[in-house]
């Protein structure tokens, strides 16, 4: 990990020092300085590398071509295959996937998860997106089950322990692993996701249905509508299958991925799949916010410890414990 100095990690008090901070006749700049100074040396970290592991391996996917797969875990924490663990994705518009620190993290690290990221085909440089575009898509969503087993495979997480997560397109690619591999993932969060893309490919007055034709293919050619429909998530879905807990998200307001599209396939989920294992499928929507969500900190990280909340619960830990 690249060497960082961190001072405040997303909180707004610092026990003991704020009301130092905001003493009246404590404003002029040396008393600021000063302040801010003990806040620095009352939250001194030790190297983050010398608490925290990242990798960088090499994943091999159904074609044979290698797959990076970053894996960052708590030296102290981490239980090699006992932990449990995330598999985060995106793969599509060349967008490179967010592996920037985040700290709302450390409370997953600290009770031994492990996260890893998978660059799968689709994002990145031009030649690595068009080998996961229009019919090569299926490359993708091959590449993020390979990298799921492997996590599983190589001792990082336990078998029974595996979570995915992914954001708008990035949904796409574990909604159809859900389908290919239903056994895969023990949990899974889909925020604001791509499910029914069928259904949306063919409605020309969606706002970005034109545009995604260069993505996705364009379903009005054959052999791309079969590409199309051959993973997508709303048309796969196994009667019958027992599937994991997944928590999906949407927002009311949402002018790239309509809300129905959630609605749809949770609603689908509960009427074909396992009727036990559906009732763990659960649908939260925002009613006043758009494809990003609400703005400010404390909304975002309230969104987030919902989400950490839901796995913690799917996979029966409780608050303290990874075991």
């Amino acid at each position: 990990m690249r060497k960082k100095t961190f001072t405040i990690v997303d909180q707004e008090e610092v026990t003991g020092l704020c009301s130092s901070i905001y003493t009246v006749g404590q404003s002029n700049v040396s008393s600021i300085q000063q302040n801010l100074q003990l806040i620095e040396d009352s939250q001194s970290w030790s190297d983050l590398s010398k608490l925290l592991s990242c990798e960088r391996v090499q994943v091999v996917s159904h074609d044979g071509v290698s797959i990076p797969l970053v894996i960052l875990y708590s030296r102290e924490a981490h239980i090699h295959g006992e932990s449990p663990g995330i598999l985060y994705g995106y793969g599509a518009y060349g967008e490179d996937l967010d592996k920037s620190w985040c700290s709302d993290r450390l409370s997953l690290l600290a009770r031994g998860w492990v996260l890893a990221f998978a660059d799968v085909r689709g994002g990145g440089d031009p030649s690595w997106h068009i080998a996961g575009t229009k019919i090569n898509k299926i490359n993708s969503i091959q590449d993020f089950a390979a990298c799921g087993m492997h996590l599983i495979k190589e001792g990082f997480v336990h078998e029974s322990r595996l979570c995915a997560m992914g954001s708008s397109a990035g949904s796409l690619l574990v909604g159809a692993v859900v389908n290919m591999l239903p056994n895969l993932f023990s949990a899974a969060v889909l925020k604001v996701p791509f499910l029914d893309i069928c259904n949306t490919m063919l409605d020309p007055t969606l706002p970005l249905t034109i545009l995604d034709y260069e993505e996705f293919g364009d379903p009005n050619i054959p052999v791309e509508f079969d590409a199309i429909r051959s993973y997508s998530p709303y048309d796969n879905l196994s009667p019958g299958k027992c599937y994991p807990s997944i928590l999906v998200t949407a927002s009311f307001n949402d002018t790239r991925v309509g809300v129905w599209e959630a609605a749809k396939w949770v609603s689908k989920v509960r009427d074909v799949t396992c009727p036990s294992c559906s009732k763990s499928v659960v649908l939260k929507t925002n009613m006043q916010s758009g494809h990003f969500g609400e703005g400010g900190r404390f909304m975002r990280c309230e969104e987030t410890a919902f989400e950490y909340a839901f796995l913690m619960k799917a996979l029966g830990m409780d608050d303290m414990s990874a075991k």
